[in-house]
């Protein structure tokens, strides 16, 4: 839109959009691993798989939040990337804890490790994004 600063519109280029890419893939494949696992395999660890599932539902907010325009779309993506971290940190401190408790993998078991550690470094890359977009908002 003309006349209006690039930070008070939806995500239109540069970081912030590879952010909304990973976020959607992540989506993607965790939702896709949940969906699996919770079909043919639930059984042998509900609760790692009920958490992936969890964590798909938490990065396709986080990836439409993202990339919406406006403080709704913020407020939204702060409390999903907000969730997104506590739940790698609580997750991950118990799948290191008390690893019986997690006889499979879920994406934030172990801090991410099977991701290559994206699910704890994402979040905090995701409040990064925020707080600057909102002191851009504030004096646009």
């Amino acid at each position: 839109m003309r006349g209006r600063p690039a930070s008070a519109g939806p995500v239109e280029g540069g970081p912030g959009r590879v952010l909304v890419a990973v976020y959607a893939v992540f989506a993607l494949a965790a939702g896709a691993r949940a969906t699996v696992q919770l079909a043919t395999r639930f059984a042998e660890a509900p609760l790692a798989y009920v958490l992936s599932a969890l964590a798909a539902a938490v990065y396709v907010v986080a990836a439409v939040a993202l990339a919406r325009d406006g403080r709704g779309g913020r407020r939204t993506a702060w409390v999903a990337c907000s969730v997104e971290l506590a739940g790698v940190l609580v997750v991950g401190t118990l799948s290191v804890v008390d690893p019986a408790a997690f006889p499979d993998e879920t994406v934030w078991s172990d801090f991410g490790r099977g991701y290559l550690y994206i699910p704890l470094v994402l979040p905090v890359l995701g409040l990064l994004w925020l707080r600057r977009r909102s002191r851009e908002a504030r004096t646009a």
